[in-house]
């Protein structure tokens, strides 16, 4: 046996298996032949055996890679002897005199270079977080077996709580036909992975698509809606066949009550069997014969081989494409299908959503699209590029959602997305130098127009900085066609660089690593020392510093809490005196006509206040009485918790947050140890702080709207139940009466339920801080414990790995 094998079981924490491998005569060369049968033959135990072939896989994986690595850069050297031959030929321009076309070009160049750079530097990443989690699955084990104490099962938690990985999420809003789903497909980089819709349908079910991180197939996961959720939209049916004859129906491009949305599902799934059944005839199994999952409230499981192959299957599933064939369609049970895509880098952290523009009347649907909305880091509003700036839908979707991505949610990237950019007409009868002319002109004449749009955006622009929106042209096709050439008129490597910088803002392998670290710091300084006087000086000086630094923030948080109940005040005021001037105008619409009236409001009373037509906006009752509450808060809200970047008085507050142990390693030496992990406690707990304020913030804010629900859904539900002649006039002075009733005392409880809720973050976050921090310090340097193995070996392993990581961060 070599050298190598001996390393390698050592750094796997394998060593007990060195003289068998020896006796085996196992080098360099057979570790890599090594069959299923000898490794079994080697490591009879299933615990070390797996862990074995799990480096293994690995090992080979990073031989394969820098193989490549090596042929690359090889080939990278070749071309750039060739180039500088061709540049020793070729008459050289000044800088000033070069065309734009051959800067773009040397730009590309550079690209492949970048990108090879990039899957180097992630496919470490992946190496050193393996290799370290393994370590750790070593220490907890080593933990697992010595005595249980107190601070032994402090470590053991520690240990558990180090995964923390947040995905970002990219939304993607378009009507069907917009070129969306092509879009999805060329950024990231697999054609026809998803269906594309016909002209005529719409997006219903959400899709999300993420990296497959476990295996090289392509999957889809395929939840459903509860199945009492469809027996409630079963019963509606004898409901809307009952009042169809109650009141006359609005022309087509009045609001719907529903029916027809719900008559195209039934439809979808049933054909025109539905119309002879009854509700409880109509959740017979055998329409779910191909979906037990349904039934049984479980996940549907698809695997294939190829991206074309999944999309198929998935078609009857998502309600998009046209008449292929299909006699049951899945969608109107489906809430969402999770698409997984195997060995894909703009997917490592980030998922992307395609999303209906307009959320769903179905419960379960309408709740998880609000939640997506919520989460959104970035949204992608699609649209053809000769109608971008005058696309109704497409502008309607941002208004609409401005609320959920701003102050309800995280958003910190708005981008217009004009597709269809290399969609020309005639002008393909011209000549090459004509065609690229007018791509180029119209790209900017595009531009240019969806800014000037967005400039109008007053009220939007509350909750986004400028720097937030950005306009792309596109061209999906062009792309998939000639993407190993570097087409000259997309923009879709721009969206691919700005996916892989999502991707690179994560810090899950930094974060796991830094942790790791410090609980190995811990543990080996708990097992070579004794609790001494210095001990309790070094606990006094933490102990002082975090006093301090929490009477900073409380300080802060007390202005925050202030100036939140001065905005409120007046807000208040303001609502009570508008409440008419609002029920007049929702109530009594002079631009609907009666039946229109009558379909919106059974709507609303039907569905907790808010209306989702087929067509057109969300129409929600609860939000127009807020909104001059909500807007009373908004700027200060923004300020308060803004998205972008870690600044605002909670997020800073926070980062400032300092045990300032940097310094106390120099002042005592004999607790370095302990110190390193105090100082990576700190970093971890001010991370979960701000995600829980990013979480909780979007619960304060739609607090407001919330509290209106619940006062006023008692008007609702009787509201509802009035059938026949003289309906309208009845919901409408039940509504009126309620909110005379009780608009004294609605607005001041919705104000008194946010600073509550602000007020209880405040105290949770000072809490926490002080409970964490205190109990840190006083297990790492006042618990003598005779039980803490020795763990030399793995921190200084996982130390150099450390360095491994920083030296792939500043390349």
């Amino acid at each position: 046996m070599d050298t190598f094998v001996c390393d390698k079981l050592n750094q796997w924490n394998l060593n007990e298996f060195i003289e068998i491998f020896k006796e085996e005569e196992v080098d360099k060369n057979s570790l890599y032949c090594l069959e299923d049968e000898d490794i079994d033959k080697l490591i009879p135990k299933v615990g070390p055996r797996a862990r074995f072939k799990k480096r293994l896989k690995q090992l080979k994986e990073e031989e394969h890679f820098n193989s490549e690595k090596e042929i690359c850069s090889k080939q990278c050297q070749q071309q750039n002897e060739e180039e500088t031959n061709l540049s020793e030929i070729l008459p050289s321009t000044s800088d000033t005199g070069k065309r734009k076309f051959d800067l773009q070009e040397e730009s590309r160049a550079e690209e492949p270079a970048v990108k090879r750079q990039r899957a180097s530097i992630q496919f470490s990443e992946a190496v050193i977080l393996n290799d370290v989690k393994a370590i750790m699955e070593q220490v907890y084990e080593k933990l697992h077996n010595e005595e249980s104490t107190e601070l032994n099962e402090f470590l053991k938690t520690k240990s558990r709580d180090l995964e923390v990985d947040k995905r970002e999420v990219v939304g993607v809003f378009g009507k069907t036909g917009s070129g969306k789903t092509s879009l999805i497909n060329a950024v990231i980089g697999v054609n026809k992975l998803l269906p594309s819709g016909d002209v005529d349908a719409c997006t219903s079910v959400m899709i999300k698509v993420e990296a497959n991180v476990n295996n090289s197939t392509y999957e889809a996961e395929i939840e459903f809606i509860p199945k009492d959720e469809w027996e409630d939209e079963l019963v509606t049916v004898a409901r809307f066949l009952e009042e169809d004859g109650e009141q006359e129906k609005q022309d087509d491009d009045d609001d719907d009550d529903g029916s027809h949305d719900l008559v195209e599902k039934l439809s979808a799934l049933y054909g025109e069997e539905w119309r002879e059944k009854s509700s409880e005839q109509l959740m017979d199994i055998r329409y779910f014969r191909e979906i037990p999952e349904f039934l049984n409230s479980t996940k549907k499981i698809l695997i294939c081989e190829s991206a074309t192959e999944l999309s198929a299957k998935i078609l009857k599933y998502t309600k998009q494409g046209g008449d292929v064939g299909i006699k049951r369609w899945y969608w109107p049970l489906v809430k969402c299908v999770t698409v997984k895509v195997p060995k894909n880098n703009f997917l490592q952290h980030v998922t992307l959503v395609d999303l209906p523009g307009n959320g769903d009347r179905n419960k379960s649907r309408d709740s998880m699209w609000k939640g997506i909305v919520g989460n959104c880091s970035a949204v992608w509003i699609v649209s053809e590029i000769n109608r971008a700036a005058s696309d109704k839908e497409s502008w309607e979707v941002l208004k609409r959602a401005s609320s959920l991505l701003g102050n309800g949610g995280e958003c910190r990237h708005i981008h217009f997305i004009c597709t269809k950019s290399d969609v020309i007409g005639d002008l393909h009868d011209h000549s090459a130098a004509n065609v690229q002319d007018f791509i180029l002109k119209r790209n900017i004449k595009a531009k240019e127009a969806v800014n000037k749009e967005l400039n109008k955006l007053t009220k939007i622009k509350n909750y986004f900085s400028n720097e937030c929106f950005k306009v792309f042209t596109v061209s999906s096709a062009e792309f998939l066609k000639r993407k190993h050439l570097n087409p000259e008129n997309t923009e879709i490597p721009e969206l691919q660089d700005f996916l892989q910088n999502l991707n690179d803002c994560h810090s899950e392998t930094l974060n796991y690593v830094s942790g790791a670290q410090g609980i190995l710091s811990l543990i080996q300084g708990a097992s070579v020392r004794e609790v001494t006087g210095i001990n309790n000086f070094v606990c006094e000086d933490l102990q002082c510093s975090l006093d301090c630094q929490l009477d900073a923030m409380r300080n802060v948080m007390r202005e925050i809490y202030t100036t939140f109940g001065k905005c409120l005040d007046e807000g208040v005021e303001i609502s009570k005196r508008s409440c008419e001037k609002i029920l007049k105008s929702f109530l009594y619409n002079a631009r609907k006509s009666g039946s229109a009236q009558y379909n919106v409001l059974k709507g609303v009373v039907r569905n907790g206040g808010i209306h989702k037509p087929k067509k057109g906006k969300e129409i929600n009752f609860n939000m127009k009485l807020t909104s001059f509450l909500s807007q009373s808060i908004d700027e200060e809200f923004r300020k308060t918790f803004p998205n972008e970047g870690n600044h605002g008085p909670f997020n800073g507050v926070i980062n400032k947050f300092s045990l300032d142990t940097e310094k106390l390693k120099q002042k005592y030496k004999d607790a370095e140890l302990q110190l390193v992990f105090l100082k990576t406690e700190e970093e971890k707990l001010k991370t979960k702080l701000c995600k829980r304020i990013r979480d909780r913030k979007k619960i304060i804010y739609i607090s407001l709207t919330k509290t209106v629900e619940e006062t006023m859904a008692e008007s609702y539900k009787r509201a509802a139940q009035f059938h026949g002649k003289n309906t309208l006039q009845n919901i409408r002075e039940t509504i009126q009466k309620h909110v005379h009733n009780f608009k004294n005392s609605m607005f001041e409880k919705a104000k008194d339920v946010m600073l509550e809720q602000l007020l209880q973050l405040m105290v949770e976050i000072l809490g926490l801080l002080e409970k964490n921090m205190m109990e840190s310090i006083e297990l790492s340097l006042k618990t003598e414990d005779n039980s803490i193995p020795d763990v030399s070996t793995e921190l200084s392993m996982v130390q150099k790995h450390w360095n491994e990581l920083n030296s792939c961060m500043d390349a």
